[in-house]
């Protein structure tokens, strides 16, 4: 069962991550936590000094969190970015795509599922954040910018 899964080098950020109200009033923490409804764009400031940001997805119906993810990474952050909560299987390759690199479900998943989601799809339909070339832009690459 996977507990935690990560998708960069090394081990994963182990500082404990405080919330975004504590981060920005204090100067020393390089880890926090968004929680659902808090806005992502309140830490643009401090990208450079980021090491770890957790996003916690209260359940997995909520999608919030894909928002605070695209909006950090199209910022320039560079630092792990982390799922945290309520965090599905199926949601992982979703999850990727936005820019997240490693996860930390509530719920331990299971290994063979993780690999078949992880797998299951060569192409990718929507232009976003992960670098992988959306199939409409291999097949028209003429318009691949627009």
């Amino acid at each position: 069962m996977v507990e935690f899964l990560s998708f960069r080098e090394g081990d994963g950020g182990q500082e404990p991550a405080v919330t975004v109200e504590s981060f920005t009033g204090q100067s020393n923490s390089t880890a926090v936590r968004i929680e659902a409804g808090e806005d992502a764009r309140e830490l643009l400031p401090y990208l450079d000094r980021l090491s770890l940001v957790e996003v916690n997805f209260p359940a997995f119906g909520d999608g919030r969190g894909y928002s605070a993810a695209r909006i950090l990474r199209e910022a320039g952050y560079r630092g792990e970015l982390r799922a945290v909560g309520d965090v599905l299987v199926d949601q992982i390759v979703a999850m990727r795509r936005c820019g997240f690199d490693s996860f930390r479900p509530d719920k331990a998943l299971d290994d063979a599922a993780v690999e078949r989601a992880l797998h299951r799809y060569e192409d990718v339909y929507q232009k976003t954040i992960d670098g992988r070339r959306p199939v409409w832009a291999k097949r028209h690459p003429e318009n691949a910018n627009g």
